[in-house]
């Protein structure tokens, strides 16, 4: 599989989303799609300490299940492990209104937290998984930078925030000489939801232009998507309201001409052109089939004029 470089950091071009590990998708299954996705030869896993809280789960399960394929595999160097803190509830079955947030002392305790449930003495990429604002980003950065400082965590992140944010963040930590958000997680697919709709999902945050030009003028700072299949809008499910409007009509039409041009699905062509923007797609699977079909799209070429197709569509 291709690579590509995060940071510090050389990772598979497909990151692997693990949200239903545990919780939606059974530990065999589980195991058998991380095994697929090695084998393909996938480095990238993603994980979080709250998924899936909303839906009856306890925040533990994702996390607890790629710690036990670790350990079973025995390829813990071989991984590149992020997982995210932030948005986790601060009660058993509380809501996102009480999440335990970016608070220094937070953020030790939950990288204690994720270590603990991974089985491992350290996480490659942490990032904070959604902005807390009662905080000053000097309490939540020096938390992370004690991290970093003590091997513990080797890059840090940012998830769902405003490009402003970042730029404070990063200007905080460059004033401190502590380390820098050096990736980025935000939502991002071919098709664009309506300008100025909210998304339904609570605390999505899509990716914008002025993040792009970011992250080009500042030359360090990795992109990865989330939502890239908008969770099977490319086949068959609607689209929702967000997503249904004549642009994504447009936008499905040139897709479908590639696609069959390339013998290809759609799916495979969207996880393509992300790649040619510089973008490390993530996603989930509950099959080792549904992996398949993505793994399909990390290898599918798209030259320079269905790129310029694609993008050109409004």
């Amino acid at each position: 599989m291709k690579r590509v470089r995060i940071g510090s950091l050389e990772v598979s071009a497909l990151c692997l989303g693990t949200l239903p590990f545990g919780k939606y998708v059974d530990e065999e299954t589980s195991f058998a799609i991380l095994d697929r996705y090695v084998e393909a030869g996938g480095t990238f896993l993603d994980t979080a300490n709250n998924y899936v809280f909303w839906d009856g789960g306890t925040g533990d399960e994702s996390e607890e299940t790629v710690g036990r394929w670790l350990a079973a595999r025995g390829n813990r160097d071989d991984m590149v492990v992020a997982t995210k803190m932030g948005a986790r509830p601060r009660t058993p079955g509380g809501g996102i209104e009480d999440c335990e947030g970016l608070a220094g002392p937070t953020v030790l305790a939950a990288a204690e937290g994720s270590l603990e449930r991974l089985g491992t003495d350290r996480i490659d990429l942490y990032y904070s998984h959604i902005e807390d604002r009662s905080v000053p980003l000097e309490d939540t950065l020096g938390a992370f930078a004690s991290l970093v400082s003590a091997g513990t965590v080797r890059e840090i992140g940012a998830c769902n925030h405003a490009t402003w944010r970042l730029e404070r963040a990063r200007a905080v930590s460059r004033a401190n000489g502590w380390p820098l958000y050096t990736t980025v997680q935000q939502r991002y697919s071919y098709l664009l939801p309506r300008p100025g709709v909210r998304l339904p999902e609570w605390g999505h945050v899509h990716m914008t232009d002025e993040l792009f030009d970011y992250a080009r003028s500042e030359g360090d700072v990795g992109l990865v998507a989330y939502s890239t299949l908008l969770s099977g809008a490319y086949r068959d499910k609607p689209l929702g309201e967000a997503y249904d409007h004549p642009g994504n009509t447009r936008r499905l039409a040139v897709l479908g001409e590639v696609a069959s041009e390339l013998g290809a699905t759609v799916n495979q062509v969207v996880l393509a052109w992300l790649l040619r923007k510089g973008i490390v797609p993530l996603v989930g699977a509950s099959s080792v089939a549904q992996l398949e079909e993505s793994l399909g799209g990390i290898e599918l070429e798209l030259d320079d004029e269905q790129v310029a197709r694609l993008d050109s569509v409004g």
